[in-house]
């Protein structure tokens, strides 16, 4: 479960085809107009263009191909000729260059106009790509990143929900249980987890708020995990304070943040504030989709995404979690399904109606008006099928 401070529109929602539409739609406008000037020498001038566009891009991935192939065929690719080729090669560039070769074995020939132009079209394209110009702009990296998953705030999220959450969020609930019976009620049962937006992650919640009150800590779960034998993994109780109002709930930060506000004090990072601020909204999305999307730890939870733009309020924090609690006093949970008690006492109906072991009773009048029948619970494997046919033959024994 996301907050209630306005993330919708705070985090960054996945980009949309839009580009893409315009860019298309641009595109086939240009046409039309290049027609309308030139319809003569339309079809000649788009040939050499297209001609000029794929011998270009060609030409460029065989200069990507070169470095791969010359310093990093062994390391990257293990050898393998054909991933090199992969990697250096869009599969339209292949099929592009498939009827230009067509064309050379043909011996088609071009003008000295044409064959310039074809030359200074590659050489203008070539050299403004080498300089840069012509390369992705920032979101296109971006979208890029995103797309493939390549983030670091990807990774992060990943690593703490297989490392961490996982296996934490479904036991949690039986501590949360342990604790109540024992030490007083909580006032959430869920893992809340708090997410500030700088990536400034304090020691102790105190430290930020003094509301903020450690109370003790949950029975702790003990697993074998990459070689260590009975790893503890252990959750905090924090009661939180306000117009002598006191509520209780299990509490902590989202530890990965410790390791964005780190690289970005680090020079060989390349990690600017900028960057580890969008690193945190996308750690905040993509934690709330895998986090959805498992049955195991679904409801389980609340993430608490805080606004570092709070200065001169003391009690920010305290304010925060305690509106998240009573948000989610107000939520409408479902019941579980209730099984029948297996002694259920058949309740008089009118009509044809089967009584609660299965057997049918010629005697009763037959009623037109529907009835609401009920029957003790069966396993649907050991249930025998019905056959017979009840109003055309003499007997009423089942099959």
């Amino acid at each position: 479960m996301s907050g209630v401070m306005g993330e919708d529109g705070l985090v960054p929602r996945a980009r949309s085809r839009l580009p893409v539409v315009c860019s298309a739609g641009l595109g086939l406008f240009m046409l039309l107009v290049a027609w309308l000037l030139d319809p003569a020498r339309f079809s000649d001038r788009a040939g050499i263009i297209i001609f000029c566009i794929t011998v270009e891009t060609f030409i460029h991935s065989m200069c990507l191909l070169a470095e791969e192939w010359l310093f990093h065929s062994k390391q990257r690719y293990h050898g393998k000729i054909n991933k090199i080729f992969q990697a250096c090669f869009r599969r339209h560039v292949v099929l592009g260059m498939c009827p230009i070769c067509l064309l050379v074995l043909w011996k088609i020939s071009f003008s000295g106009e044409q064959k310039s132009t074809i030359a200074l079209m590659c050489a203008v394209s070539l050299l403004l790509k080498s300089s840069g110009f012509l390369g992705p702009a920032p979101v296109e990296i971006s979208e890029i990143c995103e797309m493939k998953k390549m983030n670091v705030a990807h990774g992060l999220a990943w690593s703490f929900y297989l490392g961490y959450l996982r296996f934490l969020l479904p036991d949690l609930q039986n501590k949360a249980i342990q604790y109540s019976s024992t030490k007083g009620k909580l006032s959430s049962p869920r893992l809340h987890i708090l997410l500030p937006l700088n990536a400034r992650v304090p020691t102790k919640p105190e430290d930020e708020d003094t509301n903020v009150i450690f109370s003790e800590n949950l029975p702790e779960l003990e697993r074998d995990t990459a070689g260590v034998r009975k790893r503890s993994y252990k959750n905090s109780v924090y009661k939180i304070t306000q117009d002598r109002e006191t509520f209780s709930c299990v509490l902590e930060y989202a530890t990965p943040l410790l390791t964005l506000y780190q690289m970005s004090h680090e020079s060989s990072a390349g990690f600017g504030e900028n960057e580890r601020k969008q690193q945190v909204l996308l750690f905040y999305r993509t934690l709330s989709q895998i986090l959805e999307d498992s049955l195991e730890c679904r409801n389980r939870y609340r993430l608490i995404l805080l606004n570092d733009e709070h200065t001169g309020d003391p009690h920010y924090l305290s304010r925060e979690i305690i509106q998240h609690l009573k948000q989610q006093d107000r939520e409408i949970h479902m019941n579980p399904i209730q099984e029948l008690p297996n002694e259920v006492h058949p309740v008089p109906e009118e009509g044809p109606i089967r009584n609660l072991n299965g057997a049918h009773h010629p005697e009763d009048p037959i009623s037109n008006d529907p009835t609401l029948m009920f029957s003790q619970p069966h396993s649907l494997r050991s249930e025998p099928v019905e056959t017979t046919d009840y109003f055309n033959q003499p007997n009423n024994a089942k099959r």
